[in-house]
């Protein structure tokens, strides 16, 4: 595996839990605390706390304790590893197009005269 890919696999895998991906819904908003993070989904705080801890992994919050509360944020510029991606992706769905435009055009037209 490309060591390069690594970061882009704990994103993907962040992201692919429904409840992770609705702590980055409110996250998207503002700050919240992992109480607050917790409650819309009705889990219990040490489960909040796991999703939160991969969610953190992924480089797509990240968090600041002051006196007993934790209270996580977006990290500014998390989700630009995934514009890249897909940018590449595209980038390189558009050239086999253009590759394949060509060919079509090289193709000498049939003689249809009998």
């Amino acid at each position: 595996m490309d060591p390069t890919q690594r970061p882009l696999d704990l994103l993907f895998t962040a992201l692919a839990d429904p409840n992770r991906r609705a702590m980055v819904e409110q996250l998207s908003r503002g700050p919240a605390t992992v109480k607050q993070l917790a409650e819309p989904a009705r889990l219990r705080l040490p489960s909040a706390v796991k999703h939160l801890q991969v969610l953190e992994s992924g480089g797509i919050v990240m968090s600041e304790k002051a006196g007993r509360s934790r209270t996580y944020r977006m990290r500014p510029g998390a989700f630009r590893q995934i514009d890249d991606w897909v940018r590449q992706r595209e980038a390189a769905m558009e050239a086999a197009f253009d590759r394949l435009v060509q060919a079509m055009h090289d193709i000498p037209p049939e003689d249809d005269t009998p």
